[in-house]
């Protein structure tokens, strides 16, 4: 049977707003497809073989967690990195992708050390960014389609939906490449403008909500390119019957456009 090893790092100090759906929907995808899904839960503390996971999955959290698993993500660092180059697939949310950039500064001005896989950094503001978001990502996830033997993009949507509550303000470096670009909502900095990031195969949002369950393109882009990690090869996945998925989307995407109406 073919199977996928996911590492979700600090589950218990790291998973607002339902961030643990996001593992729950990849794991039923592929056991809906007849695939296997292990789970490996990491705490502060705990040792990893990352050469043996094709997902790492981190939520968000309070800067109180934050700063409790920051020392330990470091200590993990390189050998996250080195995944990271071997093509493994990452998710992060939150204060999970701000840990994944460069750092996170406080609004005392200490600056909490992230990994450096994406090329940004966050500061802290007064600013509460809070509310529904609708990204575009038709842009940056065009060449996906590339990537495997059938094009995810004409079946789904290329959108993305979720909620976001931040107040961290997140600044992409020139070699960092946006996830999408906001329709609706307040996106990595307050302004607007782009939402999240990628690097190779990892990927940093704001959206909670949780995101994948909503999103079924984007939970089926990762599980292929977990078992692509896995197995060194592509893999038509077979399709499910998403109604219901796309219904959900479909719902918090109109409560968007019907709230930007009635803003205006």
């Amino acid at each position: 049977m073919r199977k996928i090893k996911i590492c979700h790092l600090y589950p218990d100090a790291m998973n607002l707003y339902g961030d643990v759906g996001n593992i729950i929907a990849i794991k039923k995808r592929c056991e809906w497809r007849g695939f296997e899904c292990e789970i490996i839960d990491v705490k502060v503390g705990d040792r990893v073989n990352f050469n043996d996971v094709d997902i790492i999955f981190m939520g968000g959290g309070q800067d109180r967690g934050q700063m409790t698993v920051a020392k330990d993500l470091v200590k993990k660092g390189k050998q996250i990195r080195e995944a990271v180059e071997s093509d493994m697939a990452v998710l992060t949310i939150c204060g999970g992708y701000q840990l994944f950039g460069k750092y996170f500064k406080t609004t005392e001005g200490e600056e909490i050390p992230g990994i450096g896989i994406f090329d940004a950094f966050t500061e802290a503001s007064n600013q509460r960014m809070i509310g529904n978001v609708l990204v575009d990502c038709r842009r940056t996830t065009s060449h996906w389609s590339n990537m495997h033997k059938f094009s995810l993009l004409e079946k789904m949507h290329a959108s993305l939906v979720g909620f976001e509550n931040h107040s961290g303000k997140t600044i992409l470096g020139p070699a960092a490449y946006p996830l999408g670009h906001v329709i609706k909502g307040y996106g990595n900095d307050g302004k607007g403008t782009l939402e999240g990031c990628q690097y190779r195969n990892a990927f940093g949002t704001y959206l909670h909500g949780s995101l994948l369950p909503k999103n079924p393109w984007f939970a089926d882009h990762l599980i292929i390119l977990g078992l692509r990690h896995r197995y060194g090869s592509d893999f038509e996945l077979p399709e499910l019957n998403d109604d219901i998925e796309i219904m959900a989307h479909n719902a918090a995407r109109d409560r968007v456009y019907t709230a930007r109406v009635d803003h205006i």
